[in-house]
């Protein structure tokens, strides 16, 4: 039971890109201030959920090139 591999694919064609990348500019976009105004608190969330989203995907990516 000798499985082939499968091709690890470009990271731009993965949902976990896409996912990542919109919860990103949403985070932006939040922090910023350019979609609600909001308490320095407010602001600092979604910098944290920034930060947390490219987190999350490079670790993700990592794993999955480990594997393949």
């Amino acid at each position: 039971m000798n499985k082939e591999a499968k091709p690890t694919k470009p990271g731009f064609k993965t949902t976990e890109f896409w996912f990542s990348t919109a919860a990103a500019v949403i985070g932006i976009l939040f922090a910023s201030g350019a979609i609600a105004e909001g308490s320095n608190i407010d602001k600092i969330v979604g910098m944290a959920a920034t930060v947390l989203a490219g987190l999350g995907y490079t670790v993700s990516r990592s794993i999955t090139k480990l594997k393949g």
